[in-house]
């Protein structure tokens, strides 16, 4: 099977419900459609099928303090959460254990996917919870909040059954922002070894180093900054502005360096604190510094494909797919139009996805693969029990391979993994592969074969069917042409053969 990867797209709408669509990242088709959504920014949450689990996704209602649960392999409403109130913005763990929401109050819920059990609940902010993330490995979560702040949070903290009677303390406050902040990244790296990048209304975005809680560089744009998306190297991210002209600028980490003694040597952006600052407007026009993409419309999310294509989601329902290195427009899926796009990313797709089937040819044989277990959720509590959670017994998924690290990789041969990872970073705009051309010849041949082996058998039915049939007829035409001859009715001679036959076998018989 090869690596397909996919748009993971939720609208949203004023009047109606929106909806939530997987869509071909190549040809921009809907593979399935998830009804009764209409959560706007931030407020969904995806945990992807892996490791034989089916994945889910969570979505967080504005007008309802409901939380909908979907899975992939079902096309409605798994379960609804009625949550203690509604929610602004929601967050899931790289694992899908913990679920994280905020409020309007500045308030910050957590509670164990799997069992239900509200873990902690606490006022993290003064003002509106605007963003939540999860680090990558699961050891913290991040809130922004209108209050200008951005507060990190030890998941290890939050899950103490000894701090539980007391207001949870951050591990760190980011307090330079000056006005509310709209989004936050979290780089590669375990925590607290990893940056985060935070943006914010006045103009800003801040790239922060978590291990010494201490501000690297201040990128100023010419305008507030709505969301960002950042590649997974760290080596260049994209700031989506909110004004009605949705402009993104592209600001790179790296540069070369000013020394042409060393060579052509790269050294990092910024670095100097608080006082290095890194205005945009200040870089001379047509430089290759500066770079942004005009879309025209109101940006209202933005992402990275796992091929480094820039996806784009505007308020009038288009989504725009951009190649990052050259900021050209590749395609545009119109679908949503009239609605807006509230969350976009991408996925592999899921093997337990509504309506898809795994065809075996070895031995001819349909298996269908959306019957593998989904990660249970269960109803989330709205008052913390302490005694709920001291009797709750925790449960995991052993595994069945000899090796406990083991995973589906490992499954596979590595010509095939190689193979199947060839198919997935290959362009598909670059012409026919070599790997398809060889696939493609083999089966040509197979089929050639087989049509020549089915030609002769069928050949050899139509000879066995003709001598049948001809045999057949001439008996019959014999024995007409028998009857219909003088001496084959029931005259004279016919009687005296049929007298002399009687007479012989009597004397056979005697």
């Amino acid at each position: 099977m090869h690596l397909h990867e996919l748009i993971f797209c939720a609208t949203s709408a004023t009047s109606g419900t929106g909806s939530i669509t997987l869509h071909d990242i190549t040809t921009g088709t809907s593979l399935a459609s998830f009804k009764q959504n209409n959560a706007a920014p931030n407020c969904i949450a995806l945990l992807n099928s892996r490791k034989a689990q089916g994945g889910f996704f969570l979505a967080a209602q504005p007008d309802k303090s409901l939380l909908h649960a979907y899975s992939f392999q079902k096309d409605q409403i798994n379960l609804k959460i009625v949550l203690p109130e509604k929610l602004t913005c929601v967050a899931l763990d790289t694992s899908g254990d913990f679920c994280a929401g905020g409020t309007a109050q500045g308030r910050i819920y957590l509670w164990g996917v799997s069992s239900g059990i509200l873990y902690n609940s606490w006022d993290a902010h003064y003002r509106r919870t605007n963003v939540l993330r999860f680090t990558q490995d699961g050891a913290a979560l991040l809130s922004g909040s209108d209050d200008s702040g951005v507060s990190i949070w030890s998941m290890s903290r939050l899950l103490d059954d000894d701090s539980q009677n007391s207001l949870p303390l951050p591990y760190a406050t980011l307090t330079d922002h000056t006005l509310p902040v709209t989004d936050i990244i979290c780089g590669v790296g375990i925590f607290p070894e990893c940056r985060v990048l935070t943006a914010s209304v006045d103009h800003s975005v801040k790239l922060w180093d978590l291990s010494s809680r201490s501000l690297l560089t201040t990128f100023m744009f010419p305008q507030a900054i709505r969301c960002l998306a950042w590649e997974s190297s760290e080596r260049v991210f994209f700031a989506a502005s909110s004004s009605s002209e949705g402009v993104i600028y592209q600001m790179n980490l790296f540069k070369q360096a000013e020394d042409r003694s060393k060579g052509a040597t790269v050294e990092a952006v910024g670095g100097g604190g608080f006082n290095d600052i890194i205005r945009l407007v200040d870089e001379p026009t047509g430089s290759d510094k500066k770079r942004h993409i005009n879309v025209g419309q109101p940006i209202t999310c933005m992402s990275l494909s796992l091929t480094l294509n820039l996806l784009v989601g505007t308020s009038t329902g288009l989504v725009h797919i951009y190649d990052s290195p050259t900021r050209q427009l590749l395609r545009t899926i119109s679908t949503h139009k009239g609605l807006s796009i509230s969350y976009l990313s991408t996925l592999l797709k899921p093997i337990d996805l509504t309506g898809h089937i795994s065809f075996n040819f070895s031995n001819a044989s349909v298996t269908t693969v959306d019957t593998i277990p989904t990660k249970p959720i269960l109803p989330f509590q709205r008052m913390r029990d302490p005694k709920t959670r001291e009797l709750h017994e925790i449960s995991m998924m052993l595994h069945t391979h000899k090796n406990q690290f083991e995973d589906e990789s490992t499954l596979v041969s590595r010509e095939v993994l190689l193979q199947d990872h060839a198919f997935f970073t290959s362009s598909s705009s670059s012409g026919p592969r070599p790997d398809d051309t060889v696939t493609l010849r083999a089966r040509v041949a197979e089929l050639e074969a087989e049509t020549a082996t089915l030609r002769n058998q069928l050949g050899q039915a139509k000879g066995v069917n003709d001598v049948m049939w001809n045999t057949v007829v001439q008996k019959v035409i014999h024995s007409q042409a028998k009857e219909s001859s003088p001496d084959g009715g029931g005259g004279p001679n016919h009687r005296q053969r049929k007298r002399g036959r009687t007479d012989t076998d009597l004397d056979v018989h005697s």
